[in-house]
C-alpha cells in the first residue's frame, strides 16, 4: 500500500467527517443501564446507535475510482428488553475467502457524569482543545466504530486485499456487558471462523507507539449495608453504647485488605503471575519509567525532590511538611504495573446514609451503605470471588449488626493467548510504519467482560486489543479526553494490520 496516501485519507476523514460526528456523540448523555434505570424511556442509547448507524451507512461507494466497503451490511440488532447493538458484515476483497474473519468490537454506552470537571468542560460539553476532544465517551469508546470502518475504507481505497470483517458494537459494556451473551449467541453463526479479534476499547502507555493489551483484570462488586438501629438517635445519648455503623463497616473492610498497604488479604483473590507477563512488565516499566505513576492528577504538585537531600517519592518531614504531596503505593515502575494489572485491589466508590457535612447533626446514624469495587487478577474466577467476598463480609457480624452484601458485579478477567508469529510480525511492522517506534505490550487494569466471553467462544482466535486511553485521558473521571493525533495513527496501524492479514488468510 501507499502509506502516504493511506495516512492522508485517514487523517482527512478524522478531521472532516469523524470529529464532527463525535462532537455530536459527546453531547448525548447515553449512560449505561447500570447508571440509568430508565434508559429505554430516555432514548439516549438509541440516539447514539442511530448516530453511528447513519454515519456508517453513508460510507460505502466509490472514492478515487475505487470501490470502498462494497457489500457492507449494517443492522441494529435489538432483543426485546435488552440494550441494542450494531452488527456489521463486510465481505472480503480481491478473491479472499469469506470463511475466515476479522472481528471488531467496541461500545457506545457511557459512564455517568462524575464531578470535578474544570471550568468550561463537562461530560456532555464537547470541547476540542490542544489536539484533544474533551467530554464523556469519545475515547471510551465512541470512536471505535468510526475508527474501524475508516481503517477498512482506507484499505479498500488502496485496492489492497483484505479478509472478511465483522463487528459488534454494544451499549451495555460500562454495566458489565450483561446483555452481550444473548447477542453473541444470536450472531455467532454469522461470524465465521474468527481468526483475529480487534478490540478498540483499551489503553496505551504513551502516545508514541502502538500498544497491545495482554490482559484485563476481572471485577466484582456490590453494596455492603450495615444497620445497627431502627432510627437515628442523639449521639450524646447513644455514642459509647451503640457502635457507629460506619465503624462496623470499617471493621468489615479490614477483613478484605490491609489498611496500611492496601494488599488484599485472602489468597482466593490472588493468582500466579505468568513468567511471560513478568517479562513484559519489566520491558514496559523500562519504557514508561515514572510515568507509570506520575500520569495521575495527584494532590500537590511536581513530585520533584523536596528540600535539601530529598528525593521524589520520599516524603520529607519537619520543616518540609508544607511541601508534601500525595504519593503512590510504590514508585517502582514494575511494582506499579503489577499492582495495576495482576494484583487485586479494593475501592469504595460510593456511599449512602451519610448526609452532606452542612446537614449533618449530632446524630448517631442507623445505617451505612458502601459501594465496593474489587479488581481481580485476569485469571481469577469472578463468580467464585464474588461469593467469597460476600462470605467474608457477612459472617460473624460485629455487635450482631445486620450486615448484608448485595453483589452486582461478577466479571472474570482475560489473559491473551500466546501471540502467533504472524501477528507479532504485523504488529511490529504497523508500529514502526506509523509511529516510528517498536510495538509495546501491557496489561490493563480495566475490565471488558466481552473479552473473556469471546475468548471462550473462539479459543483459536488471536487478539489485538488496543485503544486510546493514555496518560491523563481519565476515562470514567472528569476531564476525559480523546487524544486526536494518537487516534489517527492508531487507525492507520489497524488498517495496516488488516491489510497484512491477506498474506495470512490466503
Amino acid at each position: 500500500m501507499n502509506l502516504s496516501e493511506l495516512n492522508h485519507f485517514i487523517r482527512q476523514q478524522w478531521d472532516q467527517d469523524i470529529l464532527p460526528r463525535l462532537v455530536e456523540y459527546v453531547k448525548i448523555p447515553a449512560k449505561s443501564p447500570a447508571f440509568d434505570a430508565s434508559w429505554a424511556e430516555h432514548g439516549h442509547l438509541a440516539a447514539v446507535i442511530a448516530l453511528a448507524r447513519d454515519w456508517a451507512t453513508s460510507l460505502p461507494g466509490k472514492l478515487g475510482g475505487q470501490q470502498v466497503l462494497g457489500g457492507l451490511t449494517l443492522e441494529v440488532v435489538h432483543i426485546e428488553g435488552k440494550t441494542p447493538c450494531i452488527f456489521f458484515d463486510l465481505p472480503a476483497t480481491q478473491g479472499l475467502g469469506s470463511a475466515q474473519t476479522v472481528m471488531f468490537y467496541g461500545h457506545l454506552d457511557k459512564q455517568p457524569e462524575m464531578s470535578g470537571w474544570r471550568e468550561g468542560l463537562g461530560p456532555w460539553i464537547p470541547v476540542i482543545e490542544d489536539d484533544k476532544l474533551y467530554g464523556r465517551g469519545g475515547a471510551d469508546d465512541g470512536y471505535a466504530l468510526f475508527s474501524a470502518l475508516t481503517a477498512l475504507a482506507a484499505v479498500d481505497l488502496q485496492g489492497a486485499a483484505r479478509p472478511r470483517c465483522v463487528g459488534l458494537i454494544e451499549t451495555c459494556e460500562e454495566s458489565g456487558s450483561f446483555d452481550l451473551p444473548a447477542y453473541l449467541d444470536l450472531v455467532k453463526p454469522r461470524l465465521g471462523d474468527v481468526r483475529l479479534v480487534i478490540g478498540l476499547d483499551s489503553g496505551c502507555g504513551n502516545y508514541d507507539q502502538l500498544w497491545v493489551t495482554t490482559s484485563l483484570r476481572g471485577l466484582v462488586g456490590g453494596v455492603l449495608s450495615v444497620e445497627i438501629l431502627d432510627e437515628g438517635v442523639h449521639s450524646g445519648m447513644a455514642s459509647g453504647i451503640v457502635p457507629s455503623s460506619f465503624r462496623i463497616a470499617r471493621k468489615l473492610l479490614n477483613r478484605i485488605d490491609d489498611v496500611d498497604s492496601g494488599r488484599v488479604l485472602s489468597e482466593v483473590f490472588h493468582a500466579p503471575i505468568p513468567q511471560e507477563r513478568l517479562q513484559q512488565v519489566r520491558e514496559t516499566g523500562a519504557i514508561l519509567g515514572d510515568a507509570t505513576w506520575k500520569a495521575f492528577p495527584w494532590v500537590g504538585c511536581s513530585h520533584e525532590p523536596i528540600g535539601p537531600g530529598g528525593k521524589a517519592g520520599q516524603p520529607m518531614h519537619g520543616e518540609n511538611t508544607a511541601a508534601l504531596h500525595a504519593m503512590p503505593t510504590s514508585t517502582d515502575p514494575v511494582e506499579v504495573l503489577l499492582n495495576r494489572t495482576w494484583r487485586p485491589a479494593l475501592s469504595v466508590t460510593g456511599a449512602a446514609g451519610l448526609p452532606q457535612p452542612d446537614a449533618a447533626g449530632n446524630v448517631l446514624r442507623p445505617r451505612t451503605a458502601l459501594k465496593l469495587s474489587m479488581r481481580l487478577p485476569p485469571t481469577v474466577d469472578g463468580d467464585k470471588a464474588s461469593a467469597h467476598l460476600k462470605q467474608l463480609l457477612e459472617e460473624n457480624p460485629p455487635y450482631q449488626a445486620r450486615v448484608s452484601f448485595k453483589a452486582d458485579w461478577a466479571a472474570t478477567g482475560w489473559n491473551a493467548p500466546a501471540t502467533a508469529p504472524w501477528l507479532s510480525r504485523l504488529l511490529a511492522d504497523a508500529s514502526q510504519k506509523h509511529f516510528g517506534k517498536p510495538v509495546a505490550f501491557m496489561g490493563e487494569g480495566g475490565t471488558i467482560p466481552f473479552m473473556n466471553m469471546l475468548g471462550e467462544s473462539f479459543p483459536q482466535a488471536q487478539f489485538l486489543i488496543t485503544g486510546v486511553l493514555g496518560p491523563k485521558s481519565n476515562a470514567h473521571g472528569p476531564n476525559e479526553f480523546l487524544h486526536i493525533p494518537y487516534v489517527k495513527k492508531l487507525t492507520e496501524a489497524v488498517a495496516s494490520v488488516v491489510a497484512g492479514m491477506a498474506t495470512v488468510t490466503r
